[in-house]
């Protein structure tokens, strides 16, 4: 039984099974920011044995929705900050396919990110994703002890807090949405709307990133499902900006449903500061970093990291970049791109037009571009291990994040965090989460040619002691809102 239970898709370790079928346990290699965020969360609990992850493995289609055998993982950072129980539930990959990367994917993800012309409702087989989160649900009410707290993460999962309700009043439910969360008339297009909504409205607390989520969420709760606004607030001073795309002067911050109170919390995701410090000061990242910076042998380095997705908005980055070059020649021979953008999971076929797009965006900048000694751009399509991207992050004199959408972004965040003492420029879309906290970066528009362009040779012009002063107030705002702040406000609200 567990006093606490985290409830996420995604196992928070890698699992390899050697030719003898004897298992070890290993940090993921494909970048996940949620995974070592609720690693965390467990290591503040005051007794972290007391709490269980529940996750999927695939297994064989008998398996079907079996709980497995518990895994505990001993106290061993990064894997395991504490000591930590992960209890697994198989699932078919024939179920995995329609649940994760068909119905996720294909219809629930494009609406979240507001990308209504990618929706797929034929795609979808609901009834598939209806019995993956009954099956979680089954888990956590077997799991819980009298009183827990259950925490379900993302919108996979979305269905579990009312399945949980329904058999467990006595348990304290949160839910934490690590995606946009759109307007009504954008969310309206799911068929399974009220159904959703409905779920969510038997939490006790649902987290958004920024107040724009939440208000966004209650508008959808009004109108599909009757939830009454019971109280609203001024948004914090810190998420604050004025004139912002993102900005929300007020939300609703309780919704009421047939005797019900839903709190609606807001809570960006901070980043492991510490942990990066600790890296930057080891002796091997500055020497990392001095071989990238000779090894690339250009004045300005321009780093954009992320993973294939049209929501990422990479080719109209590229196209920006393609435009720099072309509307100032001079910088040929003294700039490079180095971006990485990880190519997506097997089965994940509707990226494929992107990573496509992408590939030959490259080949055609570093073709018409190209010297000897020099190309525009160096491009992974595998994930950099994280002592080595923070080398990159340091070496890099300009990080330029430009998604179409995006929740929060939390590269952004590290860049900031790995240019302590530096004067490195952040380049940051107007449309990602992480935009109304990091005012002092420079903003832009993704969907404008014009905005990309200015936005791009202002970081490249921009005076060294601008550049400073701007990076020192962002280092503290990153600081001061970093992951252990974020933990502690969220297991005190769950805490009641």
């Amino acid at each position: 039984m567990a006093r606490t239970i985290i409830v996420y898709h995604r196992q928070p370790f890698q699992e390899i099974i050697d030719a003898n079928g004897v298992s070890t346990f290993r940090p993921h290699s494909s970048p996940n920011g949620i995974v070592p965020t609720l690693r965390g969360y467990i290591a503040s609990l005051p007794d972290p044995t007391e709490a269980l992850w529940l996750a999927w493995t695939q297994v064989e289609k008998q398996d079907n929705g079996r709980l497995l055998g518990e895994v505990v993982l001993p106290k061993s950072p990064p894997l395991a900050p504490s000591e930590m129980r992960v209890q697994r539930i198989g699932l078919s990959a024939e179920l995995v396919r329609s649940f994760y990367h068909v119905t996720s994917k294909a219809t629930l993800w494009p609406i979240l990110h507001s990308f209504p012309g990618r929706f797929d409702y034929d795609a979808a087989q609901w009834a598939d994703f209806r019995e993956v989160n009954q099956i979680f649900a089954d888990g956590v009410c077997e799991a819980a002890d009298t009183g827990a707290v259950v925490w379900v993460h993302d919108y996979n999962l979305w269905l579990v807090p009312g399945l949980v309700r329904a058999k467990r009043p006595d348990l304290t439910i949160g839910f934490f949405l690590h995606t946009p969360f759109p307007s009504a008339d954008v969310f309206g297009i799911l068929p399974w709307r009220e159904e959703i909504i409905g779920s969510l409205l038997a939490c006790d607390r649902i987290g958004f990133h920024i107040p724009r989520y939440a208000e966004n969420f209650a508008a959808c709760a009004e109108a599909f499902c009757r939830a009454k606004p019971a109280r609203r607030q001024a948004t914090s001073r810190a998420y604050a900006q004025v004139g912002s795309v993102l900005h929300q002067p007020a939300y609703t911050s309780q919704l009421s449903k047939n005797g019900h109170t839903t709190h609606l919390d807001v809570a960006p995701i901070g980043i492991d500061t510490g942990l990066i410090s600790r890296t930057l000061q080891r002796k091997s990242i500055a020497e990392i970093r001095g071989r990238i910076r000779e090894t690339l042998g250009v004045e300005k380095m321009l780093l954009s990291v992320g993973r294939v997705d049209y929501t990422k908005g990479t080719c109209e980055m590229l196209d920006a970049y393609d435009r720099l070059l072309s509307r100032r020649p001079e910088l040929q021979g003294k700039v490079k791109l180095c971006l990485t953008s990880v190519a997506p999971a097997a089965g994940m076929n509707h990226y494929a037009d992107i990573q496509n797009d992408i590939e030959q965006r490259v080949g055609s900048i570093n073709g018409r571009y190209s010297r000897l000694g020099w190309t525009p751009i160096l491009l992974f399509t595998t994930p950099i291990a994280f002592d080595e991207l923070v080398a990159w992050y340091r070496a890099a004199d300009i990080c330029w994040i430009t998604p179409l959408r995006d929740g929060l972004n939390l590269v952004a965040k590290e860049f900031v965090a790995c240019q302590r003492d530096g004067h490195g420029v952040l380049v940051l879309s107007d449309f990602t989460g992480a935009v109304i906290e990091l005012d002092q970066a420079i903003h832009v528009n993704p969907y404008s040619t014009r905005s990309m362009d200015a936005a791009i040779d202002e970081a490249l012009d921009m005076p060294v002691q601008e550049a400073r002063l701007r990076m020192q107030a962002m280092v503290e705002q990153v600081t001061q809102h970093n992951i252990k702040t974020w933990t502690k406000k969220m297991v005190k609200l769950l805490a009641g």
